[in-house]
């Protein structure tokens, strides 16, 4: 069995050697794939912090994602119109900086997090799942009858947004923006998990009974995780918009909430490199199958089949064996 280190290092070497190899070779449509794989892969670490760690199996991760997504394209719309967002009783512009629209997206899908996550938590099981769905649904017909930013149709934004220092339209220093925040969100992901936070965590959803024995709430610590997998996945909505240059109200449906949940199972829930190994594999059988057959679904559904049937630690599992997550 290979070492779940140094299968993570391979992983991160590659992620950075082959973007590089395809900006080399003037191959930038391989680049924008990798970014692709990138942005999924940051979404799902999100997710993996509800899932993996909280034991929350969350199908309306999707909202967040698309809360995220459509922070960018107000704030970018209303800056490439020279509109404000609001007059009264105070003055709210527009904005193309990344940095600003990244905070606004955290903030709003935390918030949108905690909210559900403070109602959905009072159930669990099945319960959960489907309350999680039917809030993702709802934010998805808002999006849908919300004819000010496009409705069913979405909303184009023009120019990409912008970064101190770096030129976002260049496809190579925008990847390497987006691979900066996924390794700053694995770091973070590490960090809990080792720290005393991710131990009565995992505690938390084994023996939620032994937790509440010795003083601490099951409720609160999932409360806590659920709000900051919420958070990063809309981190990932805003730079999805961004490499898209497009927010539509796909992204905040139940199809969008199953593909980030998919890119963990195959890739191994609670592993630390779990959802990137996932998001890679998935983007790659997306372009090599998807220009063969429209229904190359089907293949990804075997493949499902077979990491469910015979790989329960996903990809990682099958290759490192059960050893410790997250390291």
């Amino acid at each position: 069995m290979i070492r779940e280190p140094y299968l993570n290092a391979v992983l991160l070497v590659l992620l950075v050697a082959v973007p590089l190899w395809a900006h080399l070779s003037g191959e930038p449509y391989t680049v924008t794939l990798a970014t692709r794989a990138v942005v999924l892969a940051l979404a799902a670490v999100g997710l993996n912090v509800a899932l993996g760690l909280g034991g929350m199996v969350s199908l309306g991760h999707a909202a967040f994602f698309g809360i995220g997504g459509y922070a960018m394209g107000i704030l970018a719309s209303h800056a490439q119109a020279y509109e404000t967002l609001m007059d009264w009783p105070l003055v709210i512009e527009g904005t193309k900086s990344m940095p600003v629209i990244w905070l606004v997206a955290l903030v709003a899908s935390g918030l949108a997090a905690l909210v559900i996550g403070l109602l959905s938590l009072r159930t669990s099981g099945v319960y959960f799942i489907m309350i999680t769905l039917a809030f993702g649904q709802m934010f998805y017909f808002f999006a849908i009858s919300w004819p000010a930013y496009g409705g069913e149709d979405g909303l184009s934004i023009y120019v990409r947004n912008g970064f101190p220092g770096l030129n976002t339209l260049v496809p190579i220093q925008f990847y390497g923006l987006c691979l900066g925040v996924l390794c700053l969100a694995l770091l973070l992901a590490a960090r809990i998990a080792r720290a005393p936070f991710g131990l009565a965590l995992g505690a938390a959803r084994q023996v939620p009974g032994r937790v509440a024995a010795v003083g601490l709430d099951p409720t609160r610590l999932k409360l806590a995780a659920f709000v900051l997998s919420g958070a990063l996945t809309g981190l990932a909505g805003a730079l999805f918009a961004d490499l898209n240059r497009f927010v539509s109200p796909t992204m905040l449906s139940w199809q969008t909430s199953g593909e980030i949940m998919v890119f963990i199972i195959i890739g191994g829930a609670g592993r630390l490199f779990g959802p990137v190994l996932g998001a890679v594999v998935f983007v790659m059988l997306e372009h090599l199958l998807g220009g063969i057959s429209d229904y190359w679904h089907v293949f990804l559904g075997m493949l499902l089949l077979l990491v469910v049937l015979f790989a329960r630690g996903g990809l990682i599992g099958l290759l490192c064996g059960r050893g410790a997550v997250h390291d």
